[in-house]
């Protein structure tokens, strides 16, 4: 699964990349299904960050990785 899961990020990357942010893979629950991440750069801070993790990050994976149930940003 961390394989799956890693190509997507890579997808999704460049589209991140060109707004001066980024996204790294924490963690995979695969008990769970659940994804942990940490926004980077821009994204850290943006007030779009959950609107990005929730309706861009999440549904992409879900699509290509059926077996995750949910993404969620690391906690700081």
């Amino acid at each position: 699964m961390k394989e799956k899961v890693s190509q997507v990020l890579d997808q999704i990357r460049p589209m991140l990349q060109a707004d001066g942010g980024d996204v790294k893979l924490v963690s995979i629950d695969e008990e769970s299904g659940i994804v942990t991440i940490a926004l980077q750069g821009a994204c850290a801070g943006c007030p779009h960050a959950q609107m990005t993790l929730k309706m861009g990050i999440e549904s992409k994976i879900r699509e290509e990785v059926p077996e995750v149930k949910e993404v969620v940003a690391q906690r700081l």
